[in-house]
Protein backbone atom coordinates (compact mmCIF):
# COMPACT_ATOMS: atom_id res chain seq x y z
CA UNK A 1 0.00 0.00 0.00
CA UNK A 2 1.40 3.39 -0.93
CA UNK A 3 2.43 5.75 1.81
CA UNK A 4 0.23 8.66 2.84
CA UNK A 5 1.87 12.11 2.71
CA UNK A 6 2.67 13.50 6.14
CA UNK A 7 0.07 16.23 5.75
CA UNK A 8 -2.69 13.76 4.86
CA UNK A 9 -3.48 15.96 1.85
CA UNK A 10 -3.96 14.89 -1.73
CA UNK A 11 -4.13 16.86 -4.99
CA UNK A 12 -7.43 18.42 -6.12
CA UNK A 13 -7.96 15.46 -8.46
CA UNK A 14 -6.32 12.11 -7.76
CA UNK A 15 -6.68 8.70 -9.40
CA UNK A 16 -5.50 5.30 -8.21
CA UNK A 17 -6.42 1.63 -8.46
CA UNK A 18 -7.73 -0.91 -5.96
CA UNK A 19 -7.41 -4.60 -6.84
CA UNK A 20 -9.61 -7.34 -5.39
CA UNK A 21 -9.24 -11.07 -5.98
CA UNK A 22 -11.31 -14.23 -5.54
CA UNK A 23 -11.39 -17.16 -3.14
CA UNK A 24 -8.21 -18.51 -1.57
CA UNK A 25 -9.39 -22.10 -1.24
CA UNK A 26 -6.56 -24.38 -0.10
CA UNK A 27 -7.43 -27.99 -0.86
CA UNK A 28 -5.25 -31.00 0.06
CA UNK A 29 -3.35 -31.03 -3.24
CA UNK A 30 -2.14 -27.48 -2.55
CA UNK A 31 -1.03 -28.46 0.96
CA UNK A 32 0.93 -31.41 -0.41
CA UNK A 33 2.73 -29.41 -3.09
CA UNK A 34 3.53 -26.55 -0.69
CA UNK A 35 5.01 -28.82 2.00
CA UNK A 36 8.79 -28.44 2.38
CA UNK A 37 11.34 -30.81 3.91
CA UNK A 38 11.77 -28.62 6.97
CA UNK A 39 8.06 -28.94 7.74
CA UNK A 40 7.07 -25.47 6.54
CA UNK A 41 4.42 -24.77 3.91
CA UNK A 42 5.39 -22.32 1.18
CA UNK A 43 2.48 -21.10 -0.93
CA UNK A 44 4.37 -18.16 -2.43
CA UNK A 45 5.25 -19.82 -5.77
CA UNK A 46 1.55 -20.18 -6.58
CA UNK A 47 1.19 -16.39 -6.69
CA UNK A 48 4.46 -15.40 -8.40
CA UNK A 49 2.82 -14.50 -11.73
CA UNK A 50 0.18 -12.22 -10.20
CA UNK A 51 2.45 -10.63 -7.61
CA UNK A 52 3.35 -7.60 -9.78
CA UNK A 53 -0.35 -6.77 -10.24
CA UNK A 54 -1.12 -7.10 -6.53
CA UNK A 55 1.95 -5.18 -5.37
CA UNK A 56 1.46 -2.51 -8.02
CA UNK A 57 -1.97 -1.46 -6.76
CA UNK A 58 -2.55 1.39 -4.34
CA UNK A 59 -4.65 -1.04 -2.28
CA UNK A 60 -4.96 -4.82 -2.67
CA UNK A 61 -7.80 -6.86 -1.14
CA UNK A 62 -7.89 -10.66 -0.83
CA UNK A 63 -10.53 -13.09 0.37
CA UNK A 64 -9.58 -15.75 2.94
CA UNK A 65 -12.15 -18.51 2.57
CA UNK A 66 -11.30 -20.54 5.68
CA UNK A 67 -9.23 -20.73 8.88
CA UNK A 68 -5.46 -20.40 8.99
CA UNK A 69 -3.19 -22.03 11.56
CA UNK A 70 -5.76 -23.72 13.80
CA UNK A 71 -4.09 -27.13 14.04
CA UNK A 72 -3.07 -29.61 11.31
CA UNK A 73 -3.90 -28.77 7.68
CA UNK A 74 -7.27 -30.07 6.53
CA UNK A 75 -9.56 -29.75 3.56
CA UNK A 76 -13.24 -30.03 2.67
CA UNK A 77 -15.60 -30.15 4.48
CA UNK A 78 -13.64 -28.74 7.46
CA UNK A 79 -10.85 -26.53 6.15
CA UNK A 80 -7.68 -25.33 7.81
CA UNK A 81 -4.63 -23.89 6.06
CA UNK A 82 -1.09 -23.72 7.48
CA UNK A 83 0.28 -20.34 8.68
CA UNK A 84 2.36 -20.21 5.51
CA UNK A 85 -0.76 -18.96 3.73
CA UNK A 86 -0.71 -15.74 5.76
CA UNK A 87 2.98 -15.34 4.94
CA UNK A 88 2.22 -15.82 1.23
CA UNK A 89 -0.60 -13.26 1.41
CA UNK A 90 1.79 -10.64 2.76
CA UNK A 91 4.56 -11.61 0.31
CA UNK A 92 2.20 -11.32 -2.67
CA UNK A 93 1.24 -7.84 -1.57
CA UNK A 94 -2.33 -7.96 -0.30
CA UNK A 95 -2.93 -5.20 2.25
CA UNK A 96 -6.27 -6.25 3.70
CA UNK A 97 -8.39 -9.42 3.48
CA UNK A 98 -12.04 -10.20 3.97
CA UNK A 99 -12.49 -13.17 6.32
CA UNK A 100 -16.24 -13.77 6.31
CA UNK A 101 -17.41 -16.94 4.56
CA UNK A 102 -19.43 -20.08 5.14
CA UNK A 103 -16.15 -21.75 6.24
CA UNK A 104 -14.95 -19.04 8.65
CA UNK A 105 -15.96 -21.05 11.72
CA UNK A 106 -14.89 -24.48 10.42
CA UNK A 107 -12.48 -24.70 13.39
CA UNK A 108 -14.69 -22.92 15.87
CA UNK A 109 -13.75 -19.71 17.60
CA UNK A 110 -10.13 -20.83 17.89
CA UNK A 111 -10.01 -20.98 14.09
CA UNK A 112 -11.33 -17.43 13.87
CA UNK A 113 -8.79 -16.19 16.41
CA UNK A 114 -5.90 -18.09 14.83
CA UNK A 115 -6.67 -16.70 11.37
CA UNK A 116 -6.70 -13.13 12.58
CA UNK A 117 -3.60 -13.67 14.71
CA UNK A 118 -1.58 -14.94 11.74
CA UNK A 119 -2.82 -12.13 9.49
CA UNK A 120 -1.89 -9.62 12.19
CA UNK A 121 1.55 -11.15 12.47
CA UNK A 122 1.97 -10.88 8.69
CA UNK A 123 0.97 -7.22 8.78
CA UNK A 124 -2.28 -7.76 6.85
CA UNK A 125 -5.48 -6.01 7.95
CA UNK A 126 -8.80 -7.88 7.94
CA UNK A 127 -12.57 -7.46 8.04
CA UNK A 128 -15.51 -9.81 8.47
CA UNK A 129 -14.75 -11.90 11.56
CA UNK A 130 -13.76 -11.11 15.12
CA UNK A 131 -12.21 -12.40 18.33
CA UNK A 132 -14.53 -10.40 20.58
CA UNK A 133 -17.69 -8.35 20.56
CA UNK A 134 -15.61 -5.19 20.77
CA UNK A 135 -13.52 -6.17 17.76
CA UNK A 136 -16.68 -6.95 15.79
CA UNK A 137 -17.76 -3.34 16.22
CA UNK A 138 -14.59 -1.93 14.67
CA UNK A 139 -14.67 -0.65 11.10
CA UNK A 140 -11.63 -1.59 9.02
CA UNK A 141 -10.23 1.65 7.61
CA UNK A 142 -7.18 2.08 5.39
CA UNK A 143 -5.59 5.26 4.08
CA UNK A 144 -4.46 5.46 0.46
CA UNK A 145 -2.91 8.71 -0.77
CA UNK A 146 -4.80 10.51 1.98
CA UNK A 147 -8.13 8.91 1.05
CA UNK A 148 -9.87 6.97 3.83
CA UNK A 149 -11.36 3.70 2.59
CA UNK A 150 -13.58 1.36 4.60
CA UNK A 151 -13.79 -2.37 3.92
CA UNK A 152 -16.90 -4.16 5.18
CA UNK A 153 -17.33 -7.93 4.74
CA UNK A 154 -20.26 -10.33 5.20
CA UNK A 155 -21.26 -13.93 4.42
CA UNK A 156 -24.65 -15.45 3.59
CA UNK A 157 -24.31 -18.08 6.35
CA UNK A 158 -22.11 -20.81 7.80
CA UNK A 159 -21.59 -24.53 7.17
CA UNK A 160 -20.84 -25.04 10.87
CA UNK A 161 -22.23 -23.77 14.13
CA UNK A 162 -21.25 -20.16 14.78
CA UNK A 163 -19.67 -19.97 18.25
CA UNK A 164 -20.66 -16.39 19.04
CA UNK A 165 -22.74 -13.72 17.34
CA UNK A 166 -19.55 -11.71 16.85
CA UNK A 167 -17.52 -14.56 15.29
CA UNK A 168 -18.43 -13.85 11.66
CA UNK A 169 -20.42 -11.08 9.98
CA UNK A 170 -23.56 -12.37 8.28
CA UNK A 171 -25.36 -10.58 5.47
CA UNK A 172 -28.09 -8.32 6.79
CA UNK A 173 -29.06 -5.21 4.87
CA UNK A 174 -29.84 -3.39 8.11
CA UNK A 175 -26.41 -4.31 9.51
CA UNK A 176 -24.64 -3.25 6.32
CA UNK A 177 -26.46 0.09 6.27
CA UNK A 178 -25.61 0.69 9.91
CA UNK A 179 -21.94 -0.23 9.42
CA UNK A 180 -21.69 1.96 6.31
CA UNK A 181 -23.12 4.93 8.19
CA UNK A 182 -20.61 4.41 11.00
CA UNK A 183 -17.81 4.16 8.45
CA UNK A 184 -18.84 7.52 6.96
CA UNK A 185 -18.95 9.08 10.41
CA UNK A 186 -15.42 7.82 11.01
CA UNK A 187 -14.29 9.64 7.88
CA UNK A 188 -14.54 7.00 5.16
CA UNK A 189 -14.66 8.66 1.74
CA UNK A 190 -15.10 5.34 -0.04
CA UNK A 191 -17.00 2.34 1.37
CA UNK A 192 -16.33 -1.05 -0.22
CA UNK A 193 -18.28 -4.20 0.66
CA UNK A 194 -17.14 -7.78 0.21
CA UNK A 195 -20.00 -10.27 -0.08
CA UNK A 196 -19.70 -14.04 0.25
CA UNK A 197 -22.96 -14.84 -1.52
CA UNK A 198 -24.78 -16.49 -4.41
CA UNK A 199 -25.53 -20.04 -5.61
CA UNK A 200 -22.46 -22.25 -5.99
CA UNK A 201 -21.34 -22.99 -9.57
CA UNK A 202 -23.98 -20.66 -11.03
CA UNK A 203 -22.73 -17.88 -13.29
CA UNK A 204 -25.94 -15.88 -13.02
CA UNK A 205 -26.47 -13.89 -9.82
CA UNK A 206 -29.53 -14.83 -7.81
CA UNK A 207 -32.51 -12.53 -7.40
CA UNK A 208 -31.33 -11.90 -3.83
CA UNK A 209 -27.90 -10.78 -5.04
CA UNK A 210 -29.44 -8.38 -7.55
CA UNK A 211 -31.89 -6.96 -5.02
CA UNK A 212 -29.26 -6.32 -2.36
CA UNK A 213 -26.82 -4.83 -4.84
CA UNK A 214 -29.47 -2.46 -6.22
CA UNK A 215 -30.56 -1.37 -2.78
CA UNK A 216 -27.04 -0.67 -1.51
CA UNK A 217 -25.68 0.95 -4.67
CA UNK A 218 -28.71 2.85 -5.92
CA UNK A 219 -29.41 3.95 -2.37
CA UNK A 220 -25.84 5.31 -2.23
CA UNK A 221 -25.19 3.30 0.92
CA UNK A 222 -21.89 1.90 -0.37
CA UNK A 223 -19.65 2.76 -3.30
CA UNK A 224 -18.79 -0.68 -4.71
CA UNK A 225 -19.38 -4.37 -4.03
CA UNK A 226 -17.06 -7.31 -4.74
CA UNK A 227 -18.17 -10.90 -4.26
CA UNK A 228 -17.01 -14.48 -3.98
CA UNK A 229 -18.32 -17.94 -2.96
CA UNK A 230 -19.80 -19.49 -6.09
CA UNK A 231 -16.37 -20.70 -7.40
CA UNK A 232 -17.09 -19.53 -10.94
CA UNK A 233 -17.03 -16.09 -12.53
CA UNK A 234 -20.17 -13.96 -12.34
CA UNK A 235 -20.93 -10.62 -14.05
CA UNK A 236 -19.51 -7.18 -13.33
CA UNK A 237 -22.22 -4.57 -13.69
CA UNK A 238 -22.86 -0.88 -13.24
CA UNK A 239 -25.87 0.10 -11.14
CA UNK A 240 -26.87 3.72 -10.71
CA UNK A 241 -23.36 4.91 -11.52
CA UNK A 242 -21.73 2.46 -9.09
CA UNK A 243 -20.29 -1.03 -9.62
CA UNK A 244 -20.79 -4.58 -8.41
CA UNK A 245 -18.42 -7.47 -9.13
CA UNK A 246 -20.88 -10.26 -8.39
CA UNK A 247 -18.33 -13.08 -8.35
CA UNK A 248 -14.60 -13.22 -8.99
CA UNK A 249 -14.39 -17.01 -9.10
CA UNK A 250 -11.58 -18.88 -7.40
CA UNK A 251 -8.21 -17.21 -7.33
CA UNK A 252 -6.73 -20.57 -6.32
CA UNK A 253 -8.19 -23.94 -5.43
CA UNK A 254 -7.81 -27.66 -6.01
CA UNK A 255 -11.20 -27.92 -7.68
CA UNK A 256 -10.97 -29.68 -11.03
CA UNK A 257 -13.87 -28.44 -13.15
CA UNK A 258 -12.57 -26.15 -15.89
CA UNK A 259 -14.76 -23.22 -14.85
CA UNK A 260 -13.64 -23.47 -11.20
CA UNK A 261 -10.06 -22.90 -12.35
CA UNK A 262 -11.06 -19.58 -13.94
CA UNK A 263 -11.06 -16.37 -11.96
CA UNK A 264 -10.47 -12.68 -12.23
CA UNK A 265 -8.65 -9.91 -10.44
CA UNK A 266 -10.89 -6.85 -10.40
CA UNK A 267 -9.21 -3.46 -10.82
CA UNK A 268 -11.37 -0.67 -9.43
CA UNK A 269 -10.39 2.73 -10.78
CA UNK A 270 -10.86 5.41 -8.13
CA UNK A 271 -11.04 9.17 -8.58
CA UNK A 272 -10.83 11.40 -5.51
CA UNK A 273 -11.54 15.11 -5.42
CA UNK A 274 -11.65 17.09 -2.22
CA UNK A 275 -13.43 14.94 0.35
CA UNK A 276 -15.29 12.84 -2.24
CA UNK A 277 -14.12 9.63 -3.89
CA UNK A 278 -15.81 7.27 -6.32
CA UNK A 279 -15.16 4.22 -8.47
CA UNK A 280 -15.21 5.35 -12.10
CA UNK A 281 -14.86 1.97 -13.81
CA UNK A 282 -13.70 -1.61 -13.44
CA UNK A 283 -11.09 -3.45 -15.46
CA UNK A 284 -10.35 -7.09 -14.76
CA UNK A 285 -7.49 -9.50 -15.34
CA UNK A 286 -8.61 -13.07 -16.16
CA UNK A 287 -6.68 -15.80 -14.32
CA UNK A 288 -6.46 -19.58 -14.45
CA UNK A 289 -5.06 -22.16 -12.02
CA UNK A 290 -2.57 -24.50 -13.73
CA UNK A 291 -3.42 -27.76 -12.01
CA UNK A 292 -0.08 -29.54 -12.40
CA UNK A 293 1.61 -27.07 -10.05
CA UNK A 294 -1.22 -24.74 -8.91
CA UNK A 295 0.37 -21.68 -10.46
CA UNK A 296 -2.11 -18.83 -10.86
CA UNK A 297 -1.59 -17.78 -14.47
CA UNK A 298 -2.57 -14.64 -16.34
CA UNK A 299 -4.53 -15.62 -19.43
CA UNK A 300 -5.39 -13.79 -22.63
CA UNK A 301 -6.86 -14.18 -26.12
CA UNK A 302 -3.71 -15.99 -27.27
CA UNK A 303 -2.84 -17.92 -24.10
CA UNK A 304 -5.33 -20.32 -22.58
CA UNK A 305 -7.90 -18.59 -24.73
CA UNK A 306 -10.66 -21.00 -23.67
CA UNK A 307 -10.33 -19.82 -20.07
CA UNK A 308 -9.97 -16.18 -21.10
CA UNK A 309 -13.11 -16.12 -23.24
CA UNK A 310 -15.16 -17.98 -20.63
CA UNK A 311 -14.30 -15.27 -18.13
CA UNK A 312 -14.97 -12.42 -20.57
CA UNK A 313 -18.26 -14.01 -21.58
CA UNK A 314 -19.53 -14.07 -18.01
CA UNK A 315 -17.82 -11.01 -16.51
CA UNK A 316 -18.82 -8.73 -19.38
CA UNK A 317 -17.32 -6.03 -21.55
CA UNK A 318 -18.49 -2.46 -21.98
CA UNK A 319 -17.57 1.19 -21.77
CA UNK A 320 -16.73 1.14 -18.05
CA UNK A 321 -16.11 -2.60 -17.61
CA UNK A 322 -13.24 -4.12 -19.59
CA UNK A 323 -10.81 -7.04 -19.54
CA UNK A 324 -7.18 -6.01 -19.22
CA UNK A 325 -5.13 -4.05 -16.76
CA UNK A 326 -5.49 -0.55 -18.26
Amino acid sequence: MLAVPATGAFPPALTFDIVASGDLLIHRSLHVDAHRRDGRYDFRPYFARIRPIIRGAALAICHVEHPIGAGPPSTYPIFNAPPGLAEAIAWTGWDVCSTSSNHTTDRGQEGVASTLRWLDQAGVQHAGSARSAAEAQRITLVRVHGVTIALLAYAYGSNTEIPYAFSVNLISEARIRSDARRARRLGAQLVLVNMHWGEEYQHEPTAEQWALARSLLCGRVVDAIVGQHVHVVQPIRGLCGRFVVFGEGNLISGQLRAETQDGLIAILHVRAHGTAARVTGVNYVPTHVRQRDHLVELVGPKYRSDSYWRTVRFAGHGRFIKPGGG
